[in-house]
């Protein structure tokens, strides 16, 4: 017997939704953790091979376990028991907000994502942009590392585009752990950076609770042998040269270190230039007190320009690369070795005396770092007219003066990437670069720099300025000039 029943159309569409949850949840939803599940340990299974620095254990667990550990921790405990007894605010509360702060700081690393996906992007972004080139690699010392420690990878902070273009050459070696600020906690930029295994970090944060959880989430990470990025600058350069060091990070990394103890930390120096800086015109507007501060519309407005252009260029044929961008890799520091040498253990300090010994790691560090960054074309161009920026050249008296200039900094162990091998090509392809840019202009055959454009000038010169030790103005004297777009 056959009989019709009939529903309203409001039951009818929920009863379909409720249908077609239980099909994705009981069918559809366990294959798919079971297909990404074989692919990522696949992946894990050819990188325990390939990596020359193993992926620790910490790295791969669920980040819900990490989450739990961290809240867990006696020494979070300790600090959270410490904070109500200063502070009277209730302990439920505390914990809350301990677990928020957890869950903030805590990434989800993804192997295939980072391996698959997220290096073939940046290479494929890298090598789009620029010519990039692994200038020079302290090789006898990066074999002789142990694959057991934990490595850090400290680097000078140039642009946004030194996360992907380490990432991308260091992906050969190991998955790298980054410190991000703030602004990358936007929707869907958040749970891909998290997945790269990048971990978010209030800058300047006042609360000790928090600097406590985010204290004991890096001294856990380090322990645990998670290989990590870390910009010593805590920040992008603003008018192009070394910025002095920031030493949160450094000191929760060491503070709790021993050196008969667990693995060894060990931190390599890497160098990075560029022949044309991204964020150069925008870091400089910052020096200006006076400025108008963008709001985040002109902001996306002034970025979709840029990028309609460069596509428009590309399209007509008439896009050229932004030159070299180039990579050094240092004489790794042992703490073992540099603990050992100096007769410290940081364990034992005190907070003042542990901060000025993570301090002298700091600069130490700071120095190896300027130690390899590169002389790039630009750069050693810009040196040139820096000295004299109202004087013109002939190109003759260019070559001439860079010439000189790569001799004296040779002569101090400056890494100078030349490329071709072809010193005479390699100046002009620095002073092309400026003149494509308006940074230097020709007439009848003299080079002199554009007025307007100065601030740009040194801005590229002193990216190499410690090898002279004279760091050019990046904004004139009487800060009237403005910056050319």
């Amino acid at each position: 017997m056959v009989s019709t029943i009939s529903v309203p159309l409001w039951l009818f569409l929920i009863i379909a939704l409720l249908a077609a949850w239980a099909v994705g949840v009981l069918l559809l939803a366990p294959g798919m953790r079971w297909f990404f599940r074989r692919r990522i340990n696949t992946v894990i299974e050819e990188l325990n091979t390939r990596l020359k620095i193993e992926l620790p254990s910490f790295k791969l667990t669920r980040r819900e376990v990490l989450i739990d550990r961290l809240f867990h921790d006696p020494r979070i405990q300790a600090a959270a028991e410490a904070h109500v007894r200063e502070t009277g605010e209730p302990l439920v509360d505390v914990r809350r907000r301990i677990n928020r702060y957890a869950r903030e700081i805590v990434p989800s690393f993804n192997a295939y994502l980072y391996f698959r996906i997220g290096y073939w992007l940046a290479k494929s972004v890298a090598r789009l942009l620029y010519r990039v080139r692994l200038g020079y690699a302290d090789e006898a010392g990066l074999a002789a590392v142990d694959p057991k420690s934990t490595v850090v990878f400290v680097m000078n902070h140039r642009s946004n585009m030194d996360y992907v273009l380490v990432a991308f050459l260091a992906a050969e070696q190991t998955a790298l752990s980054y410190a991000v600020g703030e602004w990358a906690r936007v929707w869907p930029l958040q749970a891909l950076i998290r997945s790269m295994g990048a971990f978010f970090v209030r800058r300047n944060s006042g609360d000790p609770l928090y600097r406590n959880v985010l204290s004991c989430y890096v001294a856990m990470a380090t322990e645990a042998g998670v290989p990590q990025a870390l910009f010593p600058e805590g920040g992008l350069t603003v008018d192009g040269a070394l910025r002095q060091p920031r030493f949160g990070l450094l000191d929760y990394m060491v503070k709790s270190f021993r050196a008969d103890v667990g693995r060894d930390l060990v931190f390599i120096p890497v160098g990075l230039n560029y022949d044309r800086v991204l964020e150069d015109r925008s870091q400089l507007l910052k020096l200006q007190e006076d400025r108008r501060r963008r709001g985040a519309l002109s902001a996306v407005s002034v970025t979709l320009t840029f990028g309609a252009r460069n596509l428009w260029q590309m399209l007509t044929g008439n896009w050229y690369r932004f030159g070299y961008a180039c990579v050094n890799f240092g004489s790794p520091v042992s703490m073992r070795r540099y603990v050992a040498k100096r007769g410290v253990d940081f364990t034992m300090l005190d907070e003042d005396s542990r901060r000025r010994e993570v301090e002298a790691l700091g600069r130490h560090l700071m120095q190896a770092i300027g130690s390899v960054i590169p002389v790039v074309p630009v750069a050693l161009v810009a040196q040139v007219f820096r000295v004299d920026p109202d004087k013109a050249r002939t190109e003759l008296e260019i070559k001439s003066a860079a010439l000189d200039l790569l001799h004296e900094w040779k002569a101090r162990g400056a890494h100078i990437y030349i490329p071709r091998q072809d010193q005479d090509y390699a100046i002009g392809v620095g002073l092309r670069m400026l003149t494509l840019r308006h940074v230097v202009e020709e007439r009848d055959g003299l080079f002199q720099a554009v007025p307007a454009n100065l601030p740009v000038l040194a801005y590229y010169a002193n990216s190499i300025a410690h090898f002279t030790g004279e760091i050019a103005h990046a904004v004139p004297v009487a800060a009237a000039a403005p910056v050319v777009t």
